[in-house]
């Protein structure tokens, strides 16, 4: 478990610093500004986002399972249990490192949320001229 945690927390540094530089080209600034709360918050949400993505990519493959001739498989308890055992199969993808649909996210959050500062801060700026 704690390899995992280190592994992880490493990929999310690499992932901050690459977003953070990625940032930087495309807007010009030094810095985003964001706490590292705020970092956190964003990251967690790129890796939901491509949980839920996942299992709706997966959720099709899944409906052309016929599980009615297994042993265990079948029956109205695992229809009705199926669509939530996938989506939490997409969250566990995800989790472990999942397609780099997260990366690409984090990235667009942040410069989302970097460009609202901006538009703040001129706002801001311009009330206080005014």
């Amino acid at each position: 478990m704690s390899t995992i945690s280190s592994v992880s927390a490493a990929q999310m540094a690499a992932a901050q610093n690459a977003a953070a530089q990625n940032t930087t080209q495309s807007t010009g600034s030094a810095q985003s500004g964001l706490s590292a709360k705020t970092l956190e918050k964003i990251r967690q949400s790129a890796i939901e986002f491509e949980g839920v993505t996942i299992g709706e990519m997966l959720q099709p493959m899944f409906d052309t399972v016929d599980t009615s001739n297994g042993l265990f498989g079948g029956g109205a308890a695992e229809a009705q249990f199926r669509s939530m055992q996938v989506l939490e199969l997409g969250k566990q993808i995800a989790n472990n490192g999942g397609i780099g649909l997260a990366d690409s996210v984090y990235r667009q959050m942040l410069a989302m949320q970097e460009t609202a500062q901006q538009e703040k801060t001129q706002q801001k700026k311009a009330d206080h001229d005014q």
